[in-house]
C-alpha cells in the first residue's frame, strides 16, 4: 500500500471533500477549518459542524484495516462502538460523532468504574466472537494463539524494527534469550488454545483514554492497534494502565478484583480457575501482540516514527515479566 502524504493540498482537498460528502446525508455542514493532531500512524481531525464537531481519522496502510474494523462492530455489537457517520475502507478513512467525556474525564481515582467498563467490554467480544471471521476479511490482522509463534518467528527475524544492538533497541543478549525461548511460547500458546475460548476482537490498547462514558453507557474507540486474537490479551495494557495510575503493586488484590469482573462473561462455560490461568498466559502472549501492532503503526516513512521506535522491542522484552494479575 502506498502511504499518503497527508501535508499535500490534494490530498487534504479530497479528505475535505469526502467528509462534505459523508455529512450531506446526516444533514449537517462543515463550519470552520479542522484542528488536527497527526501521529505516524495516523492523522485526526476535529472538524466543527453546524451540529457539533465530527471525528475524522485517516490511517497509515499498517493500521489503515481500522475503518472497515469500525463498520463491522458498528453492525456485529451495537452500542458498544461510535455508529461511524462515514467510512472508506479502501482510504482508511473513518468519520465519527463526537464521543463525549472518556473514562479518564470522569474517573476520578474510582476504579470501581472498571468494574462496569470491563463486562461491558467483554460482552462487545463475545458478541464478535461468532463472526470473527468477518473481522479477517475486513483485513483486521490475524493473531491467534495458533499463529503466535510463528509472528514471534518473523519478529526475531526483524532486527531492523527491533533496533537490534542500537541505543534504545534489544540487546544481543536478549535477543538471543527471546530466540532460545520460542520453544516455551510455543507451548504457552498451545496451551492458550487448548482453552477453548473462542477468538475474537481484541483491542490491544485498552486504557481509560480509550472509553466513552455517555449516558447510555460505554463506547469503545480508537481500535488502531486491534486484532483477532485470545480475547484476554487486552487485559494486558488495562490491569498495566491501572496499576500506573493508581500506583498499585502487580499482584495487588483490585487488580485481581478488575480481572474476574472481566472474566465473569465466560463463567458459564469456564471455572474460575481455568480463566484465571488463561488470563495469565493470554497477557504473556499479549506482550508479543503489542510489540506487533507498534511495528504495523510505524510502518511508515515518516520521520517522526523515530520517536516511537522504541516500543517494538520494548514491549518484547516484557515476555518475561510477570502479568499484573
Amino acid at each position: 500500500m502506498t502511504t499518503p502524504d497527508w501535508s499535500d493540498p490534494l490530498w487534504r482537498d479530497a479528505a475535505l471533500a469526502w467528509i462534505g460528502d459523508a455529512l450531506g446525508p446526516h444533514g449537517r455542514r462543515v463550519t470552520g477549518p479542522v484542528e488536527p493532531r497527526v501521529r505516524p500512524w495516523s492523522l485526526v481531525w476535529r472538524v466543527p459542524t453546524d451540529a457539533g464537531p465530527v471525528w475524522f481519522k485517516a490511517n497509515n496502510p499498517g493500521t489503515r484495516y481500522e475503518a472497515a474494523l469500525l463498520a463491522e462492530l458498528a453492525r456485529l455489537a451495537p452500542g458498544t462502538v461510535l455508529d461511524p457517520l462515514a467510512v472508506d475502507p479502501a482510504h482508511g478513512w473513518s468519520l465519527l460523532p463526537d464521543g463525549g467525556p472518556s473514562l479518564r474525564d470522569v474517573l476520578a481515582g474510582d476504579l470501581t468504574r472498571w468494574e462496569r467498563v470491563l463486562p461491558a467490554y467483554a460482552a462487545l467480544q463475545t458478541a464478535v466472537a461468532p463472526q470473527a471471521d468477518r473481522l479477517l476479511a475486513a483485513g483486521v490482522p490475524d493473531q491467534r494463539p495458533e499463529l503466535m509463534p510463528g509472528l514471534l518467528d518473523g519478529l526475531l527475524d526483524d532486527e531492523e524494527s527491533l533496533l537490534l544492538g542500537e541505543p534504545d533497541g534489544l540487546t544481543p543478549e536478549l535477543h538471543a534469550r527471546l530466540r532460545a525461548y520460542r520453544p516455551e511460547f510455543a507451548a504457552t500458546c498451545r496451551r492458550l488454545a487448548e482453552f477453548g475460548v473462542p477468538a475474537t476482537v481484541q483491542h490491544d490498547d485498552l486504557h481509560d483514554g480509550n472509553v466513552f462514558v455517555t449516558g447510555a453507557g460505554y463506547r469503545f474507540f480508537d481500535w488502531g492497534d486491534a486484532s483477532v486474537a485470545h480475547p484476554f490479551g487486552s487485559l494486558l495494557v488495562t490491569l498495566n494502565s491501572v496499576a500506573h495510575g493508581a500506583g498499585l503493586a502487580p499482584g495487588d488484590p483490585v487488580l485481581g478484583r478488575l480481572r474476574d469482573a472481566y472474566l465473569e462473561a465466560w463463567t458459564d462455560r469456564h471455572d474460575r480457575s481455568t480463566l484465571r490461568e488463561a488470563a495469565g498466559l493470554a497477557m504473556t502472549v499479549a506482550t508479543v501482540s503489542r510489540s506487533l501492532s507498534w511495528r504495523r503503526a510505524l510502518a511508515t516513512p515518516d520521520p517522526a516514527r523515530a520517536e516511537y521506535a522504541a516500543a517494538v522491542p520494548g514491549w518484547l522484552g516484557e515476555v518475561f515479566t510477570a502479568p499484573p494479575a
